[in-house]
């Protein structure tokens, strides 16, 4: 008997043969891969990635769906099936109990729901990742890729592009769910820069001028820093790189956002 899909859990499952094969081949898997899967649901996308890769952790939160998920991973001793809710995984416990020395790909059908605080918990594991492939929501991936002076560019988009190098790999129609969501998925690729973007004195600072600037990126920046940035360092940026002082903070690169923290910063040791 099938076990239909949890709202509250956010389940929309991937029934579309194709799509399944269009994520395994973007995944690009060797034999010494190891994979870490959230959302593993049924099995059906396990099975195929368990044929490709070294090791799987399969995770999956619903206890419902483990005895289905178990028993159609029957015979793949390359598969660990974890009942844990990512956002409560600790990776580096899990990398230092398993002896894993390889940097892990992680992949996952996740709820849309979620998808923001996901991708932030994986983050700050990053140094252990070698790649994310995550299907969200389209306008989610659009906002991810975004770059200045976009409508979309925001301050996670900031924070993705610091840590990693994202790109939409291919949309995914809605119709390819069951249950159907009511907007289209992108299959989004992020890989884990060998070092951040932009190299910052205070990364706490830096992320907190970036929020404080899109929090109200209806103003011009100089108003919009004005608790976080002291004017002087704002006059000396400004001749520093030539930007108009009436700029809007999404017209900010994330080297701008990098010298500006790192004047701020530079100034308070001072």
């Amino acid at each position: 008997m099938r076990i239909p899909a949890k709202k509250s859990l956010g389940q929309n499952f991937l029934i579309d043969q194709n799509i399944r094969g269009k994520i395994v081949d973007a995944l690009d898997l060797k034999p010494t891969d190891i994979l870490l899967e959230i959302g593993s649901g049924r099995g059906e996308l396990t099975e195929l990635i368990s044929q490709r890769a070294g090791e799987v952790y399969a995770l999956e939160i619903d206890r419902r769906l483990l005895k289905t998920l178990t028993d159609s991973l029957v015979g793949r001793k390359n598969i660990r099936v974890i009942n844990q809710d990512i956002l409560k995984l600790d990776l580096e416990r899990l990398i230092n109990q398993n002896k894993i020395k390889a940097k892990i790909k992680v992949f996952g059908n996740i709820p849309y729901y979620i998808s923001s605080p996901i991708i932030e918990h994986l983050l700050n594991f990053h140094g252990y990742l070698s790649e994310i492939f995550i299907t969200v929501q389209k306008e989610f991936a659009a906002r991810v890729v975004a770059q200045p002076g976009s409508k979309e560019y925001s301050s996670f988009s900031c924070f993705v592009q610091y840590y990693t190098v994202p790109k939409i790999i291919f949309h995914i129609s809605k119709n390819c769910f069951r249950p159907s969501p009511k907007v289209d998925s992108s299959f989004l690729g992020l890989k884990i820069r060998e070092v951040p973007a932009v190299s910052v004195r205070d990364e706490g600072l830096f992320f907190k001028i970036i929020r404080s600037a899109f929090n109200q990126r209806r103003k011009i920046l100089s108003n919009s820093l004005q608790e976080v940035v002291t004017p002087g360092i704002l006059s000396v940026f400004f001749t520093k790189t030539g930007l108009n002082p009436n700029i809007r903070p999404e017209c900010l690169t994330l080297e701008n956002f990098a010298l500006l923290a790192n004047l701020q910063f530079l100034s308070k040791k001072a």
